[in-house]
């Protein structure tokens, strides 16, 4: 089998001095860190999911307010606004300026470019920042940030993770909101904490491809 032939696109570093890349692989778009694979657009079936489940659990998608934390690719955002009508709001908080900036620029297409549709406002900053400042109201939190309840790109994110964190984003909701999570992978610690913070809590599994019947596997937590 012929090797994939791999293009690098951008080279940076994240908040901890991390060598992080974006490349471009037979068609494909694939981001690293320390040269371990952090998100590709081969897989985004689970984070297409995430949407489908805020509906399952009774988020109206009319005249909603939703928020994303973390735009990765944009698949999560783009599965949103596909459910979501005219007068819903989607905030995204993105901790990187430079993920924005890929999303407008080279990823855009991955995802048919979520960013430019006029029902979406982007902040780019810390998300506990953002929800201690007033970030409040949401009808959904749609997390999509790191590798899940373990950081894997950036340290500081563990303290979404954790009790001062899933109180801030409990408080983020309306009466009757829910809270989906995303990880590469299950944790019943990170279940028990959900529910030491005041949450119902259940786990769903999801195939992080959608269109392919076998390959890696992924857990979306759903908190109400």
């Amino acid at each position: 089998m012929a090797r994939a032939q791999r293009e690098i696109l951008v080279e940076a570093t994240t908040p901890d001095g991390e060598p992080l890349t974006l490349t471009a692989e037979d068609g494909e778009h694939v981001v690293r860190v320390r040269g371990q694979t952090l998100m590709s657009s081969r897989c985004s079936g689970s984070e297409q999911v995430m949407a489908t489940l805020a509906c399952a659990q009774g988020v109206p998608m009319d005249n909603a307010r939703i928020l994303v934390g973390g735009l990765g690719l944009g698949f999560t955002l783009r599965a949103v606004l596909d459910q979501a009508g005219t007068t819903t709001r989607i905030t995204v908080v993105e901790l990187l300026a430079l993920v924005v900036d890929w999303n407008r620029g080279p990823l855009g297409s991955c995802a048919g470019r979520p960013l430019d549709d006029p029902r979406v406002s982007v902040h780019v900053g810390d998300l506990l920042d953002y929800l201690a400042v007033g970030g409040h109201g949401f009808d959904a939190i749609l997390l999509d940030i790191d590798n899940g309840p373990e950081a894997f790109t950036v340290r500081s994110n563990e303290r979404l993770y954790h009790p001062p964190g899933l109180a801030l984003l409990r408080r983020a909701l309306r009466a009757g909101g829910v809270l989906v999570v995303w990880s590469a992978f299950r944790s019943r610690a990170f279940e028990q904490r959900l529910r030491q913070a005041g949450f119902e809590a259940r786990s769903v599994t999801t195939r992080a491809r959608a269109a392919v019947g076998k390959g890696r596997r992924h857990t979306l937590f759903v908190a109400y």
